[in-house]
Protein backbone atom coordinates (compact mmCIF):
# COMPACT_ATOMS: atom_id res chain seq x y z
CA UNK A 1 0.00 0.00 0.00
CA UNK A 2 1.15 3.87 -1.20
CA UNK A 3 0.25 6.30 2.03
CA UNK A 4 0.21 9.56 0.76
CA UNK A 5 2.00 11.09 3.92
CA UNK A 6 4.25 14.05 4.04
CA UNK A 7 5.62 16.35 6.22
CA UNK A 8 2.00 17.87 8.02
CA UNK A 9 2.71 20.93 10.13
CA UNK A 10 5.87 22.18 8.62
CA UNK A 11 5.04 25.55 7.26
CA UNK A 12 4.80 25.97 3.44
CA UNK A 13 6.61 29.24 2.02
CA UNK A 14 3.85 29.88 -0.85
CA UNK A 15 0.67 31.51 0.24
CA UNK A 16 -0.82 31.32 -3.03
CA UNK A 17 -0.44 27.75 -3.03
CA UNK A 18 -2.79 26.80 -0.30
CA UNK A 19 -2.62 23.10 0.85
CA UNK A 20 -5.62 21.57 -0.91
CA UNK A 21 -4.31 22.65 -4.21
CA UNK A 22 -0.89 21.04 -3.27
CA UNK A 23 -2.33 17.62 -2.61
CA UNK A 24 0.06 15.02 -3.86
CA UNK A 25 -1.17 13.73 -7.04
CA UNK A 26 1.95 11.35 -8.23
CA UNK A 27 0.85 8.71 -10.36
CA UNK A 28 2.77 5.14 -10.15
CA UNK A 29 4.67 3.40 -7.57
CA UNK A 30 5.31 5.57 -3.58
CA UNK A 31 8.40 5.99 -1.65
CA UNK A 32 9.79 7.51 0.97
CA UNK A 33 11.22 10.27 -1.05
CA UNK A 34 7.97 11.55 -3.26
CA UNK A 35 5.64 11.32 0.08
CA UNK A 36 4.19 8.11 -0.99
CA UNK A 37 6.03 5.88 1.68
CA UNK A 38 5.05 2.55 1.27
CA UNK A 39 3.56 -0.35 3.78
CA UNK A 40 4.45 -3.51 3.43
CA UNK A 41 2.26 -6.28 4.87
CA UNK A 42 1.74 -10.11 5.24
CA UNK A 43 -1.64 -11.75 7.03
CA UNK A 44 -1.96 -15.26 7.89
CA UNK A 45 -4.80 -16.56 6.36
CA UNK A 46 -5.58 -19.00 9.37
CA UNK A 47 -4.30 -16.27 12.18
CA UNK A 48 -5.66 -13.40 10.78
CA UNK A 49 -2.27 -12.01 13.00
CA UNK A 50 -1.26 -8.99 10.42
CA UNK A 51 2.80 -7.39 10.13
CA UNK A 52 2.98 -4.35 8.98
CA UNK A 53 5.98 -2.19 8.30
CA UNK A 54 6.54 1.29 6.67
CA UNK A 55 9.22 0.53 3.95
CA UNK A 56 11.46 3.68 1.80
CA UNK A 57 10.86 1.43 -1.86
CA UNK A 58 8.80 -1.17 -3.08
CA UNK A 59 12.16 -2.66 -4.65
CA UNK A 60 12.87 -6.40 -4.07
CA UNK A 61 16.00 -5.22 -1.57
CA UNK A 62 13.53 -3.97 0.63
CA UNK A 63 10.17 -5.97 0.01
CA UNK A 64 12.30 -9.39 0.55
CA UNK A 65 13.96 -9.31 3.42
CA UNK A 66 10.53 -7.96 5.13
CA UNK A 67 8.76 -11.61 3.67
CA UNK A 68 11.23 -13.74 4.60
CA UNK A 69 11.95 -12.15 8.20
CA UNK A 70 8.14 -12.29 8.96
CA UNK A 71 7.48 -15.69 7.40
CA UNK A 72 8.74 -19.91 7.94
CA UNK A 73 9.86 -21.93 4.90
CA UNK A 74 7.63 -23.48 3.41
CA UNK A 75 4.69 -21.10 4.00
CA UNK A 76 3.01 -20.36 0.76
CA UNK A 77 3.03 -16.83 -0.89
CA UNK A 78 0.12 -15.18 -2.59
CA UNK A 79 0.74 -11.65 -4.08
CA UNK A 80 -0.37 -9.75 -7.00
CA UNK A 81 2.46 -9.85 -9.85
CA UNK A 82 4.85 -7.12 -9.13
CA UNK A 83 7.95 -8.25 -9.42
CA UNK A 84 10.08 -7.49 -6.27
CA UNK A 85 7.95 -11.04 -4.95
CA UNK A 86 9.43 -12.65 -8.15
CA UNK A 87 12.24 -14.63 -6.02
CA UNK A 88 10.32 -15.71 -2.71
CA UNK A 89 10.26 -19.69 -4.66
CA UNK A 90 14.03 -19.60 -4.34
CA UNK A 91 13.57 -18.79 -0.63
CA UNK A 92 11.91 -21.87 0.39
CA UNK A 93 8.52 -19.72 0.15
CA UNK A 94 5.98 -21.35 -2.59
CA UNK A 95 4.21 -18.92 -4.46
CA UNK A 96 1.06 -18.02 -6.71
CA UNK A 97 -0.22 -14.89 -7.75
CA UNK A 98 -2.72 -13.19 -9.31
CA UNK A 99 -2.63 -10.50 -12.54
CA UNK A 100 -4.52 -7.70 -11.18
CA UNK A 101 -3.35 -6.00 -15.03
CA UNK A 102 -5.16 -9.01 -16.50
CA UNK A 103 -8.19 -7.92 -14.34
CA UNK A 104 -7.59 -11.33 -12.11
CA UNK A 105 -8.26 -11.02 -8.87
CA UNK A 106 -8.57 -14.73 -7.50
CA UNK A 107 -7.94 -17.62 -9.32
CA UNK A 108 -8.60 -21.92 -9.09
CA UNK A 109 -6.05 -23.86 -9.18
CA UNK A 110 -6.60 -27.28 -8.08
CA UNK A 111 -10.28 -27.30 -9.52
CA UNK A 112 -12.43 -27.71 -6.44
CA UNK A 113 -14.52 -24.97 -6.60
CA UNK A 114 -12.49 -22.35 -4.11
CA UNK A 115 -10.76 -19.38 -5.36
CA UNK A 116 -7.82 -20.21 -3.11
CA UNK A 117 -5.21 -17.61 -4.88
CA UNK A 118 -6.16 -14.13 -4.13
CA UNK A 119 -4.53 -11.19 -2.03
CA UNK A 120 -7.82 -9.74 -0.98
CA UNK A 121 -7.28 -10.65 2.94
CA UNK A 122 -4.52 -7.71 2.40
CA UNK A 123 -6.43 -5.79 0.78
CA UNK A 124 -8.78 -5.72 3.48
CA UNK A 125 -6.57 -4.55 5.45
CA UNK A 126 -5.05 -1.80 3.42
CA UNK A 127 -8.63 -0.67 3.46
CA UNK A 128 -8.81 -0.70 7.16
CA UNK A 129 -5.35 0.70 7.53
CA UNK A 130 -6.49 3.72 5.30
CA UNK A 131 -10.08 4.42 6.95
CA UNK A 132 -8.03 4.09 10.17
CA UNK A 133 -5.48 6.92 8.92
CA UNK A 134 -8.45 9.41 7.34
CA UNK A 135 -9.91 10.40 10.56
CA UNK A 136 -5.92 12.06 11.76
CA UNK A 137 -6.71 14.20 7.82
CA UNK A 138 -3.36 13.61 7.16
CA UNK A 139 0.32 12.55 8.89
CA UNK A 140 3.65 13.16 8.92
CA UNK A 141 5.45 10.34 6.66
CA UNK A 142 8.67 10.81 9.80
CA UNK A 143 5.65 9.19 12.01
CA UNK A 144 3.28 7.32 9.82
CA UNK A 145 5.24 4.24 11.67
CA UNK A 146 3.73 4.65 14.74
CA UNK A 147 0.05 4.94 13.63
CA UNK A 148 0.60 1.72 11.22
CA UNK A 149 2.02 0.40 14.73
CA UNK A 150 -1.03 1.22 16.86
CA UNK A 151 -3.37 -0.41 13.97
CA UNK A 152 -1.26 -3.26 13.31
CA UNK A 153 -1.79 -4.21 17.53
CA UNK A 154 -5.12 -3.05 17.65
CA UNK A 155 -6.08 -5.29 14.48
CA UNK A 156 -4.13 -8.52 16.29
CA UNK A 157 -5.74 -8.16 19.56
CA UNK A 158 -9.08 -8.87 18.42
CA UNK A 159 -11.10 -8.18 21.17
CA UNK A 160 -11.33 -5.06 23.91
CA UNK A 161 -10.46 -6.75 27.08
CA UNK A 162 -10.52 -4.33 30.53
CA UNK A 163 -6.28 -5.20 30.23
CA UNK A 164 -6.91 -3.38 26.77
CA UNK A 165 -8.59 -0.63 27.89
CA UNK A 166 -6.47 0.03 30.26
CA UNK A 167 -3.18 0.22 28.18
CA UNK A 168 -5.23 2.35 25.69
CA UNK A 169 -5.72 4.70 29.00
CA UNK A 170 -2.43 4.71 30.37
CA UNK A 171 -3.85 3.24 33.53
CA UNK A 172 -1.57 0.62 35.61
CA UNK A 173 -3.04 -2.67 35.43
CA UNK A 174 -2.76 -3.42 38.74
CA UNK A 175 -3.82 -1.24 42.06
CA UNK A 176 -1.29 -0.93 44.45
CA UNK A 177 -2.33 -0.12 48.32
CA UNK A 178 -1.14 2.97 49.64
Amino acid sequence: MYQNAGEKGTLHADPDDPPRRRANKKRGHGTYANDRPPVAGIVGRESGQIRLKVIGNSTRANLEPFVLGMTIPGTRMNTDEWGSYNHLAENERPHSTVSHGAREWARDDDGDGINEVHCNTMEGIWTGLRNYLRIFRGVRKDRLYLYVAVFQWSHNLKTATSDFLRALLGVPTTTQRA
